[in-house]
């Protein structure tokens, strides 16, 4: 565990931490990418997931402190620090519990290997804001949700906002992108519900849904909901009952009173 010191924001190694965007993360160093993690806990959840460190950033008074544990799980990799100051200036924010982990992305997974033996799995389309990512990952840990599966315009859920909001449940889902329409789950034995408001809705509660063996929560964008035609596609269209006049809940909230309801009886 080299602890290198630094007082200057050039220092080579530290710019994963700094000027890469996302994009550039994606594409850095190795064939899969990287990915920043943020708290010790989140750590040392991709760690316990199999995730592989690279680097770490840490203000000087955790690495003795609540840092210490996961950094000793780290290895050789390098640990930079610097003032709380310095750390700020460098990545543009105050860090949360002071440590930053660059680690690498695993290969991506197939949908037939996220969906092997799975009796549910969500299925986000267009949901590009990361702290829903987030939220929708936890909410998809915590309620018994076997896989998540998400078309190539929702957010990345390795951008590091999205792992910090689902507190390192995106190590814990197995996860993928759906390169084909939404109607192709049913190769791997899948119902699918739209979560939307149509003419043909029917009750969350819908017994029939409920009791499906193998379903697919399709959850739409944050702005417009899902589009007609996938929509159209599904074997289901499914509503939340609302009260006070009230349509609908944003897309995160939504996602955990749907899991919750069609979890498996």
């Amino acid at each position: 565990m080299p602890v290198i010191e630094i007082d200057t924001l050039d220092y080579p190694g530290v710019e994963v931490f700094s000027s890469m965007t996302e994009a550039q993360l994606r594409r850095a160093d190795c064939a899969g990418g990287i990915f920043i993690a943020e708290s010790p806990k989140v750590i040392d959840v991709a760690l316990g997931a199999g995730y592989t460190p690279v680097s770490m950033l840490c203000e000087r008074r955790h690495i003795e402190g609540d840092a210490a544990e996961v950094i000793g799980k780290c290895g050789d990799n390098p640990v930079f620090t610097g003032s709380r100051e310095l750390l700020s200036r460098l990545t543009g924010y105050t860090l949360t519990r002071g440590v930053l982990c660059a680690m690498r992305r695993k290969e991506m997974a197939s949908v037939g290997d996220v969906c092997a033996g799975a009796k549910r799995i969500a299925v986000v389309d267009e949901v590009s804001d990361t702290t829903n990512i987030g939220a929708i990952f936890r909410s998809a840990a915590a309620l018994g949700v076997d896989a998540v599966v998400l078309t190539r315009r929702s957010c990345d859920p390795l951008n590091r906002r999205s792992i910090r909001v689902s507190m390192g449940s995106v190590f814990l889902v197995p996860w993928t992108w759906l390169d084909t329409g939404v109607e192709s789950l049913r190769e791997y034995g899948f119902k699918t519900a739209a979560m939307a408001l149509s003419d043909n809705s029917v009750s969350i509660e819908d017994e029939r849904v409920c009791m499906e063996p193998r379903l697919a929560i399709v959850l739409g964008s944050e702005g417009y909901g899902l589009d007609k035609d996938v929509i159209d596609s599904c074997d289901y269209v499914v509503k939340i009952p609302m009260a006070h006049g009230v349509d609908s809940l944003n897309v995160a909230a939504a996602s955990a009173v749907a899991f919750w309801q069609l979890r498996v009886r």
